[in-house]
């Protein structure tokens, strides 16, 4: 179901939310506390004497539920009346040296040092935009917490991961580890997620001689991924199969070489494989159907794709996206260049693709992307359009979520930074955490409050 009015109101969201933020936005772009101490004014939507109650409210639960008389239980349920599904493509391949002692390589590329400040707090990164919480870890539990809340309140379904196989070599085992790292936290939300394979994985590991040959070192990514991956209750089912990407296949090309990787599997565990658009040929048999994904024809590729594809394939798999503008060149990477762009057009390139008529052929509709700030196509919260493309999705998806409940999930990824090293508080915090998952948006940002008030 396509909600109609997306793409009239995309510019009024833009205005909307910043002059309903105006107060907080020095906040809301700086979450590094680099530029210099502003004065606050204190919040008086609430007295002293309320929010000390809250705190000795909470402290009391905190001690009930550690002796065990209250139990959390996982999920969130989140209403929606669109009932498309939504899946956002996710990049785990960060890395920031407050986290993980080095600045790695998808903040940095080969040229940028974000140890470097500008007058404004901002970081030097490799990206033509900036994440609002500044540059991050994938490892981080704080990050899983903030992202997969902010999802939850837009109404995605589910979570793709972009995975470059089981072997230790470049930052494939890195970005494997920050996967896995996630699922806890997806767990306990209640989101679904994915894998999509880089098949250029299995040919690093045969050149490194790691594995004795591509097609084994294929085998062995997707067993990996089925004793991993397909065993969490939370793994996305299609067609009652479990759902596989492959980002392309660009280096296995052949239907006998697929044919050999999927007999090493068992049956039971063969997946609802997709491709990328125009590709299942290569795979054969073993693909179900295919996925789009952006391309400098934007929308001409959209009609194409569904106009030619969708009658051929079991699984037809829309795209929507904010615009597209890679950094790699300014980074000083030489592989995965792009010299073309998709404008974001303050939002409308996201709703006209979210908006796009077709997709009521598709089974499901994959966001490109969560956190490629790389290329920049992330819909995540950046200090460039803060907000707008969460909003245009809670429109979408039609949830009874806002921008102010998205607010909530920022102030508690923040606060868990301002008290990182405070137990008392984490545990307040946690609790706050709780309320979101319950969808008790307004007793979440009380708790968050009163914390800020006394600590």
């Amino acid at each position: 179901m396509v909600q109609p009015t997306i793409k009239s109101i995309a510019l009024l969201l833009i205005i909307i939310f910043f002059y309903s933020c105006e107060e907080e936005e020095s906040h809301f772009i700086n979450t590094e506390q680099t530029s210099p101490q502003v004065i606050q004014v204190q919040d008086t939507t609430y007295t002293d004497t309320q929010l000390k109650q809250v705190l000795e409210e909470e402290k009391q639960l905190i001690e009930v539920t550690r002796k065990g008389y209250i139990r959390d239980i996982s999920g969130m349920d989140v209403e929606k009346t669109n009932p498309k599904k939504i899946y956002v493509h996710y990049m785990p391949w960060f890395q920031s040296k407050d986290f993980d002692g080095y600045w790695g390589k998808h903040w940095t590329m080969a040229n940028q040092n974000p140890d470097n400040i500008d007058s404004n707090g901002k970081r030097e990164i490799a990206s033509y935009y900036y994440p609002a919480i500044g540059p991050y870890s994938s490892n981080d539990p704080d990050l899983h917490e903030y992202h997969f809340l902010m999802m939850k309140l837009a109404g995605v379904d589910g979570v793709i991961f972009d995975w470059y196989g089981s072997k230790d070599l470049h930052d494939y085992k890195k970005i494997k580890i920050a996967t896995e790292t996630f699922i806890t936290t997806l767990e306990d939300l209640g989101l679904g997620f994915s894998i999509m394979y880089e098949d250029r994985a299995a040919v690093h590991a045969y050149n490194q001689e790691i594995s004795p040959s591509i097609v084994k070192a294929a085998q062995d990514d997707f067993l990996y991924i089925i004793d991993t991956y397909f065993s969490s209750p939370k793994y996305i089912k299609h067609n009652n199969k479990n759902l596989l990407f492959i980002f392309g296949p660009h280096y296995i090309t052949t239907q006998n070489e697929w044919n050999t990787i999927f007999d090493a599997l068992p049956i039971e565990n063969h997946p609802d494989f997709l491709t990328l658009w125009a590709s299942n040929n290569l795979v054969g048999k073993n693909a179900t159907g295919e996925f789009l994904w952006v391309d400098k024809g934007h929308l001409s590729t959209h009609e194409n794709y569904y106009n030619t594809y969708d009658i051929v394939n079991m699984t037809t798999v829309g795209s929507s996206y904010p615009g597209f503008r890679s950094f790699y060149a300014d980074g000083g990477w030489t592989e995965g260049i792009n010299n073309w762009s998709i404008d974001h057009d303050a939002g409308q390139t996201f709703a006209e693709t979210l908006n796009y008529t077709h997709h009521e052929l598709s089974d499901f509709i994959q966001i490109i992307t969560w956190n490629d700030f790389g290329e920049g196509t992330m819909i995540e919260p950046t200090k460039e359009f803060g907000f707008t493309y969460l909003q245009l999705l809670q429109q979408y998806t039609g949830v009874k979520f806002t921008p102010n409940d998205l607010k909530v999930a920022l102030k508690l990824y923040k606060a868990r930074k301002n008290y990182r090293n405070n137990k008392k508080i984490q545990k307040y915090l946690d609790r706050a955490y709780f309320y979101v998952k319950k969808r008790n948006l307004k007793r979440a940002n009380k708790i968050i409050k009163a914390i800020t008030r006394f600590y």
